[in-house]
């Protein structure tokens, strides 16, 4: 759920290719990235970089990749011919890598697990400081997850497919006729609809110029697992989002002000 396109990470550019430098190679996020990329150039060449070269054993792990042209969607207003190729290259980054190979790839991270964690903890840190509509959408959201039945495992009961792991539409890169993907540093095995959820409900897919969210939703075909799992799984992140924002510094924010209110809204809409 990062909120850039190229993470935190030290990033050079030239016209053909990019080098991306890792923090630490403990995180995983480099490894990653490379998992990513070379599964996608073997699948599906042309819809994200091609893997160049890597060294994942140095202190500060170095991944580089060819470079993709293209304008981020994220800020764009997308129309229906952007919407339609937004789906089509999630559709296939879906569909790109073969199911037995998708069941030796690692578990991606953020999974609602994990997050259910981290909500438990902001519950106890963040809520308390929280008032008014964020207060009130805080609550809703605690007492919709306590009954939620995430926490059960159930996604399970749906196929498992390779997922990018960050909605940021600034990952989407537009070139006027296609689609293409970066940012793989937190891929891994998922599924469907936590996939879209984090695309849905990641700040980046509306706080300018929102993506209409049943026209995205519209061009795929889930089965009736994979839509219960989906709305489930929008409201998770939805309070999670709700969380980070709330936590937004006054000082220093990083959103404009009244975002946290907006999302608390969002969440609401979504718990009715």
């Amino acid at each position: 759920m990062s909120s850039a396109q190229w993470g935190t990470h030290g990033v050079e550019m030239t016209a053909e290719r990019v080098i991306k430098r890792f923090a630490s190679r403990d995180d995983g996020h480099a490894e990653r990235e490379w998992r990513g990329l070379t599964l996608l150039s073997a699948h599906v060449p042309g819809l994200a970089p091609e893997p160049w070269a890597v060294d994942l054993a140095a202190d500060e792990p170095v991944v580089v990749m060819s470079r993709v042209a293209g304008v981020p969607l994220r800020g764009m207003v997308l129309g229906r011919n952007e919407v339609e190729a937004l789906a089509a290259a999630v559709t296939a980054l879906f569909e790109a890598v073969p199911p037995d190979v998708v069941r030796g790839v690692p578990l991606r991270p953020g999974r609602p697990s994990a997050l259910l964690g981290h909500v438990g903890s902001w519950a106890v840190e963040v809520r308390p400081e929280t008032g008014g509509l964020v207060r009130q959408a805080v609550d809703a959201g605690l007492d919709w997850l306590a009954g939620s039945g995430l926490e059960a495992g159930a996604w399970q009961e749906v196929p498992e497919v390779f997922g990018p792991g960050d909605g940021n539409l600034a990952n989407y890169l537009w070139d006027g006729v296609r689609v293409r993907v970066v940012d793989f540093e937190d891929s891994g095995r998922s599924d469907r609809a936590f996939e879209l959820a984090e695309i849905t409900e990641h700040v980046g897919s509306w706080i300018e110029h929102p993506l209409d969210v049943p026209e995205f939703l519209g061009e795929f075909d889930l089965s009736s697992a994979e839509t219960a799992r989906l709305h489930k799984c929008r409201r998770l992140l939805a309070l999670v989002w709700l969380f980070l924002l709330a936590r937004d510094d006054p000082q220093d924010p990083r959103n404009p002000p009244g975002t946290a209110e907006q999302q608390a809204v969002r969440l609401l809409e979504l718990l009715e």
